[in-house]
């Protein structure tokens, strides 16, 4: 005859693999659900300037400050296993060397309405994310992002400590839907079933500009008082 403990362990096995099971099927469930993914980005505002890392660094390094503007329609990543989106956008260029360099400049989290409890937020928007998720299994306002002349979160500098005038630099908007059930995914850049790839969401590309100076600064202030004055 089998021990206690043998036949509790069969027991806690059976609903593991029953479990196991079950939240595959769940997860599989998402293949089935359309996802099309558009948006688009381009830049407002762009500077370069020069800072130090550390409040007690002496030597300072270039950081550029990239102002964007974007609208995207990410609802169709929404489904009902679909507990939150992370959405960012980074600037990307090739460095010497043929060296690909990525960052991130801003990111936000959007939670499925019945995720909005996890989400840090304070009571008046609490009520608010509530109020439009009543009667509703996804808000249809959830990834509709629109930006206009949007700060970035973080300057963006490079190991070398100088970034100014650095050519081809593009901004792209990505997102990361972490499900109830089933594994992180990531957007894609090719279709995949229902899945479709992101729809624009690139920007053009740029070049940084050069940093400015103490004399660029007095030249400019110069060339403004000259102008004011009459002949």
């Amino acid at each position: 005859m089998h021990s206690s403990f043998t036949r509790l362990q069969n027991v806690f096995g059976f609903f593991t693999t029953v479990a196991f099971v079950l939240g595959a099927f769940i997860a599989a469930t998402d293949l089935g659900s359309t996802r099309s993914p558009s948006g688009v980005i381009k830049t407002d505002n762009i500077q370069v300037v020069k800072g130090r890392p550390h409040y007690y660094s002496s030597k300072k390094e270039e950081y550029a400050i990239i102002r964007f503007s974007l609208e995207a329609d990410l609802s169709s990543l929404f489904t009902w296993n679909t507990k939150q989106l992370f959405v960012y956008v980074t600037a990307d260029w090739t460095g010497p060397g043929n060296t690909n360099n990525s960052a991130v400049i801003w990111d936000s989290i959007i939670t499925n309405p019945s995720a909005d409890h996890l989400q840090n937020i304070g009571p008046v928007a609490m009520k608010k994310l509530k109020r439009s998720a009543e009667g509703k299994a996804i808000a249809p306002e959830r990834g509709i992002l629109k930006l206009k002349n949007q700060k970035p979160k973080y300057q963006i500098t490079h190991p070398s400590g100088k970034i100014a005038e650095t050519s081809d630099v593009t901004l792209k908007l990505h997102y990361n839907v972490q499900p109830w059930v089933g594994l992180l995914t990531w957007n894609m850049d090719k279709s995949f079933g229902a899945w479709n790839a992101m729809k624009g969401g690139i920007s053009d590309r740029f070049t940084l500009p050069a940093l400015k100076t103490k004399d660029s600064k007095d030249k400019n202030s110069a060339k403004n008082k000259t102008k004011g004055k009459k002949p």
